[in-house]
């Protein structure tokens, strides 16, 4: 149940367990969609602590707690958002590319290549010595290899995928023991300063301002959802960088958005300057990737006293594949999750299956939202400047962790939610291309409605200027 799953979070942020009172979840249990894995129960508690966070934070304003009510089928269906968004009425979901999946290599083992971006795409193809995106082409390659051979060349080429293993072989690769060592959540203390105050607002972010480097999902999911209670985030992306607009439309609800190329001093400078009064900053680069522009978490802590830094990344910061790229699907496949799926719900073919959600992905942003509020209130008390550190394979192993529905219940789960509750749980916002439709925030809180103030733009619609703090 959610209230189990609740209580694993608690001592992250140092809360009595008496906490989880203030709580209300509906909307039932697993399975809600098919699924072994208990996908609706762990987003569900991780929107909850989100939401004891958030009346932390309330409670340093104005004297008061507040109650969270959670619905439990709303939070599952957060976890693939982007599927309910629509554009003047019609459907705007993000899509894989065609090119994208899991194929059979040689043994009877399966490969898995992640080819939504360009540059992936294009290093999994040179792997292959596939020159056009032909997937029955694709598949007679993947075939002729090796899969664990393949999943190593396609990392050496700096793509992302992974040979399908089980859950039991997962457990006994050296990775898996890495992040097993490592809590869920990091939250540590890497520089002095006074305490700071929280601006004059009236909702419990009013006021932070939030630098969000992160792309595709997870990350930018813990921005918008810091938005949803009031901050003030801008999105910083560069031309250069691959993009998907759908997910941008999903995950930028509260967003300015700037591009800024940091491999120009000028645009370094710029961000700087944003940094200086900037709360909370948050990245996914890939271990060592920002440090070499003197933006590491010490770099920062020097730069603005009282920062509070969230780091994104794959694989954990421990274990051969700490500097690994990675996505929510890599780790679903690497871990036994799509074995385990394509065992109980098995595709059109044979084979591994994907969770019908991006879990991993949703959550992990939830739980970095969590950890920045705990280290902002954190902040407030005792001051400083802190550090948030997690990975999709550390939420990964959580969900695993969570156990599965026994298979006597997953017979006639249904595949969607209706109508009727999709249309209660949304929502709209005019936005440049049109009328979005897309699904409300989650949490419920009795005295500060989540909410955001600012419609989903394009990448690079705003200048690179923090406007005045809001109220």
């Amino acid at each position: 149940m959610s209230e189990n799953t609740l209580s694993t979070l608690l001592p992250i942020a140092g809360w009595d367990p008496k906490r989880a009172a203030d709580v209300e979840f509906c909307g039932g249990a697993d399975p809600i969609l098919p699924t072994p894995f208990r996908i609706g129960e762990t987003a569900a508690a991780s929107l909850a602590a989100v939401g004891l966070a958030a009346s932390d934070l309330w409670k340093l304003r104005a004297g008061r707690g507040q109650k969270v009510g959670i619905n439990t089928r709303h939070a599952t269906a957060s976890l693939r958002s982007s599927k309910y968004m629509t554009m003047d009425g019609k459907p705007a979901g993000a899509e894989r590319h065609p090119i994208m999946g899991v194929y059979p290599a040689m043994n009877g083992r399966w490969s898995y290549l992640h080819c939504n971006f360009p540059n992936h795409r294009d290093a999994a193809l040179a792997v292959l010595g596939v020159e056009e995106e032909d997937g029955e082409a694709v598949r007679r390659a993947v075939a002729r290899w090796d899969a664990l051979e393949l999943e190593e060349a396609i990392i050496a080429a700096n793509g992302a995928g992974g040979m399908v293993r089980s859950i039991a072989e997962w457990a006994r690769h050296p990775q898996s023991a890495a992040i097993a060592s490592l809590p869920l959540l990091e939250i540590e203390k890497i520089g002095d300063s006074p305490p700071e105050p929280l601006p004059e607002g009236s909702r419990p972010l009013s006021g932070i301002r939030v630098l969000d480097l992160t792309r595709v999902l997870a990350g930018p999911t813990c921005a918008r959802t810091l938005a949803e209670h009031g901050a003030d985030v801008m999105k910083i992306t560069a031309p250069h960088l691959p993009s998907i607009p759908a997910q941008e439309y999903d995950t930028g609800h509260g967003k300015l958005s700037a591009h800024l190329d940091l491999r120009q001093e000028s645009d370094l400078e710029t961000m700087r300057e944003l940094v200086r009064e900037a709360d909370i900053f948050s990245q996914g680069y890939r271990p060592g990737t920002l440090a070499r522009r003197g933006l590491s978490p010490e770099d920062l802590a020097a730069l603005r006293p009282g920062i509070i830094y969230i780091s994104l990344s794959a694989f954990g910061r421990k274990g051969p594949w700490a500097s690994r790229r990675g996505f929510d699907t890599v780790v679903q496949t690497v871990s036994g999750i799509t074995d385990r799926q394509g065992e109980l719900f098995p595709g059109a073919e044979p084979g591994p299956q994907f969770y019908p959600v991006s879990a991993i992905d949703y959550i992990t942003g939830y739980l970095m939202a969590f950890g920045s509020m705990v280290a902002l209130a954190r902040r407030v008390r005792e001051g400083g400047s802190w550090l948030v550190r997690l990975s999709l394979a550390q939420t990964g192993r959580w969900l695993l962790d969570r156990g599965q529905v026994p298979e006597s219940e997953l017979q006639n789960v249904p595949q969607d939610f209706t109508p009727e509750e999709i249309q209660r749980w949304s929502t709209s916002s005019e936005v440049p291309d049109g009328k979005l439709g897309h699904l409300a925030p989650v949490v419920q809180l009795s005295e500060t409605k989540p909410r955001w103030s600012r419609p989903s733009v394009p990448l690079g619609y705003h200048q690179p200027a923090w406007p005045e703090r809001s109220a």
